[in-house]
């Protein structure tokens, strides 16, 4: 995820859309409770296939922000995913990105508590 913000920053990209596909060899997911209007973290320690990842970035408050959800494939054949907090890339991530209109920003929504986009 800090990668992607550094590229963004560097690149001057202010709107974008992205997926991708490889491989991480830990990872952390969260899965978003509006009773406590904050994720809760779930540690992926094991290598894992990238089945999907998707996400966007836009400005917030002057700077870019990655939003990303993936679906993670385990050894077993099982899958698990959810918004993307970090991961290590293990070997690969092939992320094919897209820029989208300028307008694209987010603007904290009070009653959810988290950055939104507004159109």
């Amino acid at each position: 995820m800090e990668e992607l913000k550094k590229f963004a920053t560097k690149e001057i990209l202010q709107a974008c859309r992205f997926t991708a596909v490889g491989a991480f060899s830990e990872a952390e997911v969260g899965f978003f409770d509006f009773g406590i209007k904050d994720y809760i973290h779930i540690r992926i320690a094991e290598q894992t296939e990238v089945l999907s990842m998707m996400g966007d970035i836009s400005m917030y408050e002057g700077k870019p922000k990655v939003h990303a959800h993936v679906v993670l494939g385990k050894r077993d054949g099982a899958a698990c995913g959810g918004h993307l907090i970090k991961a290590v890339t293990h070997p690969t991530l092939e992320i094919i990105l897209t820029e989208s209109p300028g307008w694209m920003q987010r603007k904290m929504d009070a009653e959810s508590g988290i950055p939104l986009i507004q159109l």
